[in-house]
């Protein structure tokens, strides 16, 4: 199997993805995704955070997490100090020799302070009887149980809401364009096609998107909102994500995308 920085690395380079973009995206800080793709677990804050981090940045690059943590614990993960303690099991012998130890002396003279105890209590309560005395009894105010202050629905936090995980796209042209759509797993679902004025794409659906235009005469659609390309005078490369508006592409990564 190859290794797990490798195979990290070398999908994301496949994808042309850079570093700050999985870093945006995972929330993951960019020095702890290089020491997961060199496999410089050293620089990681410890092995619960490194299968949190991988498998994190598996399922970004839509990779089996499960694979490459069960590799991770196989070839990288110490035992335990529970583990590695041998289980001992104590010989009959020895039972059998604490079993016959002595009663000790202190035991005997705790027995004989308790047996002196008992008989002084003993002939103390065959003493003459007294008379008892008369007792008031006062009423005595018993507190009043008061309720805790319960947290009402308005005072507790409510978790916030979700982002959508996927983008759903769809383009139509306003005049003759060159399109090419590229979705998160690297695959042309639009391979460098024209489409003329008033035709519309399919609607696709991807963790983001990314675009390249051949000029300014196109709509796009997602997230319930539609967003034109700007017009420059020249070809433009956009990336769509979650509820984000689009991002201009660089140049480099644009003209990549459908490259033959």
């Amino acid at each position: 199997m190859p290794e797990i920085g490798e195979t990290l690395r070398e999908t994301r380079m496949r994808r042309r993805i850079d570093m700050t973009e999985v870093e945006a995206a995972t929330k993951i800080r960019a020095k702890y995704l290089r020491a997961l793709e060199n496999e410089e677990w050293d620089l990681l804050p410890g092995p619960t955070f490194v299968k949190t981090f991988l498998r994190t940045y598996a399922e970004y690059l839509d990779l089996d997490p499960r694979l490459l943590v069960e590799e991770y614990r196989q070839r990288f993960e110490r035992p335990t100090t529970q583990d590695l303690t041998p289980f001992r099991r104590e010989r009959p012998g020895r039972q059998r020799q604490r079993a016959r130890r002595p009663i000790g002396p202190f035991v005997v003279v705790g027995l004989a302070i308790l047996i002196v105890l008992g008989a002084l209590y003993i002939l103390g309560q065959q003493g003459p009887d007294e008379e008892e005395p008369n007792v008031v009894s006062t009423p005595t105010a018993t507190p009043t149980a008061t309720a805790a202050p319960t947290e009402t629905a308005s005072g507790s936090k409510r978790k916030k809401k979700r982002g959508p995980a996927r983008v759903s796209l769809k383009l139509t042209a306003t005049d003759r364009v060159y399109v090419c759509l590229v979705d998160a797993t690297g695959k042309a679902v639009v391979n460098g096609e024209y489409i003329e004025k008033g035709r519309s794409t399919r609607t696709f659906r991807s963790k983001f998107f990314r675009v390249n235009l051949g000029n300014s005469s196109v709509r796009m659609s997602y997230g319930g909102k539609r967003y034109g390309a700007a017009n420059i005078g020249q070809p433009i490369g956009y990336e769509l994500r979650p509820g984000k508006r689009p991002k201009r592409l660089k140049e480099s990564v644009r003209t990549g995308l459908c490259a033959t």
